[in-house]
């Protein structure tokens, strides 16, 4: 048995990719909030803009916790097309929980299949991404532990999504997004003490590419997106500032006017 360590670079890993979490979290639940308070092509762009930021949080939160990931005995490679479905599986599934959200007229059962929807797609994305390891060996799981990682992630999409529903003030974004970000490293690393591999020593070089190679540099690019969309919603007035300004306009126009 190879002896598996989690945070081979110390606690960077770990806080950078809670870090990634909560800021994909939050950017969310902003992007979401817009979208309630929207209609037509607008709604739409925001939710997308919702999906792909949670998503980008997830996948980015994953992979750069596996940035410190190691196993004794063999070296470690990344399958890069199937790397880049995970990311496309973690934006789809997330983007269909927003979805059915932010335009079902029944709340409780939208929450209900978004929320089921997403966490077995966050789960699957999880999944297909140590699906890409390669290693000297074999890669096995404990059944349990991979049971609670599944319902970890479904508990926390589902309480992602209600916090879109019902947070509004930028406090309780915060706070949800800090509790969202430690639900999904919690899945992440669930997931992970599942893991274990039987080491068969060899010579032979590895398929893929490594870490560093592939993984660190897409998620230093994901990861710029998510910074500098988080920049963008933060400037771009909400609907009740633009009314607000629409309003403060009209008497200005009906003096000019007379």
């Amino acid at each position: 048995m190879g002896h598996l360590d989690h945070a081979a670079l110390g606690w960077l890993t770990p806080v950078l990719s809670y870090v990634m979490a909560c800021i994909g979290a939050a950017l969310g639940l902003r992007c979401t909030m817009r979208a309630l308070g929207a209609t037509g092509r607008s709604r739409r762009n925001w939710l997308i803009t919702a999906a792909s930021a949670i998503g980008t949080g997830i996948w980015t939160m994953h992979f750069v916790a596996m940035l410190g990931f190691s196993v004794s005995g063999t070296d470690i490679r990344y399958d890069v097309p199937l790397t880049i479905v995970s990311l496309l599986v973690a934006m789809i599934v997330v983007c269909a929980g927003v979805f059915a959200v932010g335009y079902s007229r029944d709340r409780a059962r939208a929450l209900f299949l978004g929320g089921l929807t997403t966490g077995l797609g966050v789960a699957s994305m999880h999944y297909l991404g140590m699906a890409a390891v390669r290693l000297h060996g074999q890669v096995h799981y404990d059944p349990v532990l991979v049971g609670l990682s599944v319902l970890i992630a479904v508990v926390a999409a589902t309480a992602a999504l209600w916090a879109a529903l019902n947070i509004k003030s930028p406090v309780a974004v915060t706070i949800a997004s800090l509790i969202m970000g430690a639900a999904v490293s919690s899945m992440h690393y669930t997931g992970m003490f599942a893991v274990g591999v039987r080491v068969t020593p060899s010579g032979a070089a590895l398929p893929g590419a490594t870490a560093m190679q592939f993984i660190f540099p897409l998620a230093v690019g994901l990861g710029s997106y998510l910074f500098l969309t988080s920049a963008f919603v933060a400037l771009s007035p909400s609907t009740g500032e633009r009314e607000a300004s629409a309003s403060a306009q009209r008497p200005v126009e009906n003096a000019a006017a007379l």
